[in-house]
């Protein structure tokens, strides 16, 4: 027996609850940007996923006018970080709202590296980061969805399968469920997709 919920009547945090425990799991955007004046900021942002391949373009929510967001449109840059398992606490610990102009790398003692083609700096032990540049910020009732325009992308070698493609085991990335969960890659499952040829010759 399923519990129905009338979304329109519940509060915002309810809706907030649900869809957050239901739409799982959702990778991590863990962004580094930079304010008008130089200062590095990080947090992370767990709507987040790929909105083009051609322009390659990420988006992410803003919930709400955050750092992150205010910084983007000052600078019109910013850095996506790949949040792996072993930097969980880390990607904690830049969830704290600290005050503006305060460095959470420094906060949670990561180190920094300069980026290629963009100011905002990259976290020196992410795996994998995407440079960006702003490419659209929209309004979205009481969030903001900002779409990057992907500029520069560095993988480390060490998370590259034989065919040269980064491989999801060793990139080994966190995942937000609802509440205060993360979620692991755990099992990997491979199949491979079907064409309709063999579909209707059989095959399933």
């Amino acid at each position: 027996m399923r519990i129905d919920y009338d979304a329109g009547s519940l509060a915002t945090r309810d809706v907030y609850r649900l869809l957050t425990s239901l739409v799982i799991p959702r990778p991590i955007a863990w962004v580094s940007t930079v304010d008008a004046a130089g200062n590095p900021n990080l947090a992370p942002h767990s709507f987040f996923t790929v909105a083009s391949a051609d322009p390659g373009i990420v988006q992410f929510t803003s919930e709400t006018r955050k750092d992150t967001l205010r910084n983007i449109e000052a600078t019109g840059e910013f850095v996506v970080n790949l949040a792996p398992r072993s930097l969980l606490r880390e990607v904690n610990a830049s969830a704290v709202h600290f005050p503006p102009g305060t460095s959470e790398f420094t906060e949670a003692s990561l180190r920094t590296e300069a980026s290629a083609v963009v100011a905002p700096p990259r976290v020196a032990d992410s795996p994998a980061v995407l440079e960006c540049t702003l490419h659209q910020v929209v309004p979205v009732g009481r969030s903001f969805l900002v779409l990057g325009l992907v500029r520069h992308i560095a993988v480390d070698q060490a998370v590259l399968d034989e065919r040269g493609r980064p491989a999801a085991e060793r990139l080994d990335p966190l995942s937000r469920l609802g509440g205060s969960l993360y979620g692991t890659l755990g099992e990997v499952l491979h199949l491979r997709r079907i064409s309709l040829e063999e579909w209707e010759s059989g095959e399933r």
